[in-house]
């Protein structure tokens, strides 16, 4: 007589929770994988204390407009160049300098514009701050 059980084992394996987990992990790895900035540099940057710099040769001063000054006088931008040659010439490489003064609000092509002229010509350049109170 063969007696027979009543709980069959079923040998048959279910995927779908190891589907599950493995989406799951995928997903994990995809999100910290973006969070990870491969390309930064780990810099440190140089530490300095508030000085004052020393005399500049002339200065410039950017209005929100769009109008320069040159030591105080109203010039156009492309008298800038001329007149700093002028001011410039004779004076020793130390102390070619210029102080630029842009106000706050004023559009970053006009700052640029004179940042080209100093950097065509080797000029050292000061961009003007207000302190803190």
């Amino acid at each position: 007589m063969a007696i027979k059980t009543r709980n069959k084992v079923d040998v048959t394996f279910s995927m779908s929770s190891m589907t599950d987990i493995v989406f799951l992990l995928l997903i994990f790895f995809i999100i910290t994988s973006t969070l990870i900035t491969p390309n930064a540099l780990n810099i440190l940057l140089p530490q300095s204390s508030p000085n004052r710099a020393k005399k500049q040769t002339a200065t410039i001063e950017v209005t929100q407009d769009g109008t320069y000054a040159l030591n105080g006088d109203v010039i156009s931008l492309g008298e800038i160049e001329g007149q700093l040659r002028a001011q410039m010439q004779g004076k020793e490489k130390s102390i070619q300098g210029i102080v630029l003064k842009a106000d706050k609000n004023v559009a970053l092509e006009y700052v640029v514009n004179v940042m080209d002229i100093a950097n065509r010509n080797q000029y050292k350049m000061v961009l003007a701050t207000k302190g803190k109170k």
